[in-house]
């Protein structure tokens, strides 16, 4: 499928856009006593609308209660047993697959994502499998996957000298708004790429060499030294080879650089772009009554407590055709990356948000009681 790139035509059905009143002087003058409702109104990408509320610790009604009380006895104990068996079985089969062989630690990196043959056919196989399989011992029983063509994506786009080539490009990355931690086991069990990770994952027990063997770019997100450079250029570097190279694993790229309630979309940062290389936008959604798939203002180990407790889950996944730059997005990748955004926040009824990670973080001290603000708000995204 071809996604002819020039937006001109959108008019018809223009995405919703949420102007932020913070600024950057605005987060030096935030006040002790700031009222979390104000900041909700301001902040609206991360607040939770679910029973359990901001930080799941919301009044319950008698019925919730009674469903979690009988999930945390039943559901809770099964789905953990279940879930921790398919990590392991899928850490012994890349235990097996890499063994005498040694990882790939070019660029500060370490990774098994140049393994060929048999090795990366089985990793990637069984990947993908038991991904899809851990997602539905969680209870993403089904998964709706909607698949647009450039038809019905750009129907008013038909201005002459846009069109591409017969010639197919492969894909250099696949960008997808990020809305939860479940949206790492959906990529993997649909095309199995490798992620942007923190350097600290590949550390983890049975997760480490998991990510190893995605191919993971480790980064040091605290770091201000200039290996953040060094790591841009190896993402860049990764994205041109998949675009060249069939064989190559796929960057899956989060350029809102974090989580929302998902019904947002966050300014896109440029480095899934800065190849020119085509990509695939993806759009996930996760539907629910009672409780959000949405990571955000909740601790880990309890969203995840209170994920297990739900019978049922839901997602939704609108595949967009693969997104063409031309010449003038190639030449200027904040340029493309803001197109990209407005089309996925068109196809998905995303509202646009000016606002970012360090609004979220001003959000999360006032919803810890934290009177004084971080530091870093007082500095801008990148």
């Amino acid at each position: 499928m071809e996604l002819e790139s020039e937006l001109k035509d959108l008019s018809s059905k223009q995405p919703k856009i949420q102007l932020s009143d913070s600024t950057h002087d605005d987060r030096r003058l935030l006040k002790p006593d700031s009222n979390i409702q104000e900041l909700e109104k301001k902040f609206a990408a991360y607040v939770r609308n679910d029973v359990y509320g901001a930080m799941g610790r919301g009044h319950l009604p008698l019925k919730e209660k009674l469903l979690l009380g009988i999930a945390l006895v039943t559901l809770l104990p099964l789905r953990v047993f279940f879930g921790m068996t398919l990590v392991v079985v899928y850490y012994l089969i890349c235990r097996i697959c890499t063994l005498f062989s040694a990882p790939n630690r070019e660029e500060e990196q370490d990774d098994y994502a140049h393994l060929g043959g048999w090795r990366r056919s089985v990793i990637v196989r069984s990947g993908r499998f038991l991904s899809r399989s851990l997602l539905f011992v969680v209870g993403f029983y089904w998964i709706s996957e909607t698949r647009k063509d450039s038809a019905s994506t750009q129907e008013n786009s038909k201005n002459e000298g846009n069109h591409l080539s017969e010639e197919q490009e492969r894909p250099g990355a696949i960008v997808s708004n990020h809305v939860s931690y479940l949206d790492i086991l959906y990529h993997m069990s649909s095309s199995f790429p490798s992620f942007v990770a923190k350097r600290s994952v590949a550390k983890i027990p049975l997760v480490g060499l998991i990510s190893k063997c995605l191919g993971c770019v480790y980064v040091q997100r605290e770091s201000k030294s200039s290996d953040f450079k060094g790591v841009a250029g190896v993402v860049t570097d990764r994205v041109h080879e998949a675009h060249q190279n069939k064989s190559a694993p796929m960057m899956m790229l989060f350029p809102e650089g974090t989580t929302t309630n998902g019904d947002y979309l966050l300014p896109f940062k440029t480095g899934a772009f800065l190849a020119g290389a085509p990509v695939i936008p993806v759009i996930l959604r996760y539907p629910y009554q009672r409780f959000s798939p949405a990571w955000d203002s909740i601790t880990g180990v309890r969203h995840v407590v209170l994920l297990l407790c739900q019978f049922v889950n839901h997602m939704e996944v609108i595949q967009l055709p693969i997104y063409y730059p031309s010449q003038q997005e190639k030449d200027d990748p904040k340029q493309y990356a803001n197109n990209v955004r407005r089309l996925m926040a068109t196809e998905g009824n995303l509202i646009l948000s000016d606002i970012g990670l360090a609004e979220k973080r001003i959000y999360h001290a006032a919803l810890n009681g934290n009177n004084r603000p971080p530091s870093v708000l007082h500095q801008k995204d990148d």
